[in-house]
């Protein structure tokens, strides 16, 4: 992408990590600063700490409720997580044995995969996944299953099986499952996957292979700080350089991208400027402002009407200034193709997820439905976390469901203010 950078701000109380393209703010999260120093937050390392998104814990039940066919467990002491009995993974007791039950006191090993939000605890899962910047391994459950991610194509999966043909990568799928990521579309050979793959299986190894010496409650893995995952996980078309004018930040990205991005390390850059900071230089205090506002204006004159609720997200399309001299028909179609664009941008930005119903300014045309919809799942495609539009109701609203990652923008803005 022309001229994006991904940057790091450290704020007094958060680390801000923006993608910013063209002058337009396209992702934005606030991360709660580490009460611990850089050193102590790499990966797999151990202790008592926050329930941080995919964290691994020697958790113990509190109860089953079979109602409901859940569990809750304490990760660490005053910490109570919610976990799922419908998944068909065979859970890793350190107690006892497993014999198909899972019982209040066990001793249970869980990864944490939802943070907690509001008043709800976060979700844990037994089936453990490490994720490298090409592929995720799945040392749990069923071994032997290689998943492409949907956004690869036929063609991209055949390159990338060949690249797989390797005695080593054959000897991982004999314990574990693996899912290459959408990143490795990029790869021109086939050792950076093969060494990705390497590394969280050996990574997966140690951490199993101490988990039955732990005590209950020990954290047995922490991946690494949450915002150094934006540069694992954000596609790397998305950016040309990495810009933070934090030297504390600077090392701690130079080490991550040496151990797990070297080919990205050259985008790498330390901004020096006493004259401007960083954030004024790109207006990032406006754009985030923008980005926590109800209304969002087209340049058409038209505008989006955003309403987050405890149940969905409601957008409202309306053609407020637009002043065009075209048919009504023409003026009502351009501004809904413009909002589609804009909808998937905001929806990444804000990190909205769960059900988003849109009510686009009503058409009449069979076919300008179609090609709104077309348009609208052509930009979602563009989103890293999966956005699906779903259809478009009798009275005109249109259904669209996103992968819920991470809390919304607003929240964590909030949080650390």
């Amino acid at each position: 992408m022309k001229d994006a950078k991904l940057i790091f701000l450290k704020q007094e109380r958060h680390i801000l990590s923006l993608l910013l393209c063209e002058g337009r703010l396209m992702e934005a999260n606030a991360y709660p600063l580490p009460a611990a120093g850089p050193a102590e937050e790499a990966e797999g390392t151990s202790g008592n700490v926050s329930c941080l998104l995919g964290s691994i814990y020697v958790g113990k039940v509190n109860n089953v409720v079979k109602n409901i066919n859940a569990a809750f467990l304490e990760l660490t002491k005053g910490q109570r997580a919610f976990l799922s009995l419908d998944n068909r993974n065979e859970p890793r007791l350190l107690n006892r044995p497993y014999d198909g039950r899972l019982l209040a006191g066990d001793e249970v090993l869980v990864q944490v995969e939802k943070e907690a939000v509001k008043t709800k605890d976060p979700v844990v899962t037994t089936e453990l996944s490490f994720s490298g910047r090409y592929a995720v391994l799945l040392p749990t459950g069923s071994p032997g299953r290689l998943i492409f991610s949907g956004k690869l194509d036929n063609s991209c999966r055949k390159i990338l099986k060949v690249f797989l043909e390797r005695e080593e990568i054959r000897n991982v799928l004999e314990r574990s499952s693996l899912i290459i990521r959408t990143n490795a579309s990029e790869l021109t050979e086939g050792e950076p996957l093969v060494q990705d793959i390497l590394r969280l299986d050996s990574l997966a190894g140690q951490i199993l292979s101490v988990a039955g010496t732990r005590t209950c409650y020990s954290c047995l893995y922490r991946p690494a700080s949450a915002y150094l995952t934006e540069i694992r996980d954000t596609y790397h078309d998305q950016y040309d350089a990495i810009v933070t004018d934090s030297p504390d930040l600077y090392e701690e990205a130079r080490l991550f991208l040496e151990q797990q991005c070297p080919g990205e390390l050259h985008k790498l850059k330390l901004y020096q400027d006493p004259s401007v900071t960083l954030m004024n230089l790109y207006g990032l205090s406006a754009k985030l402002r923008e980005a926590t506002e109800t209304r969002v204006w087209l340049k058409s004159g038209g505008y989006l009407v955003i309403e987050p609720t405890e149940a969905l997200t409601v957008i409202d399309v309306n053609s407020g200034k637009y002043s065009g001299k075209k048919a009504i028909r023409d003026t009502f179609r351009l501004i809904n193709l413009e909002a589609a664009a804009e909808i998937a941008r905001q929806l990444r930005l804000r990190n909205l997820s769960g059900i988003i119903i849109v009510d686009f300014i009503n058409m009449e045309d069979s076919a300008d439905k179609q090609e709104l919809l077309q348009a609208l799942s052509r930009e979602l495609r563009q989103d890293p976390v999966k956005a699906v539009v779903v259809d478009m109701t009798p009275l005109g609203l249109v259904e669209i469901t996103r992968k819920k990652i991470r809390r919304p923008l607003r929240e964590q803005l909030n949080e650390t203010d």
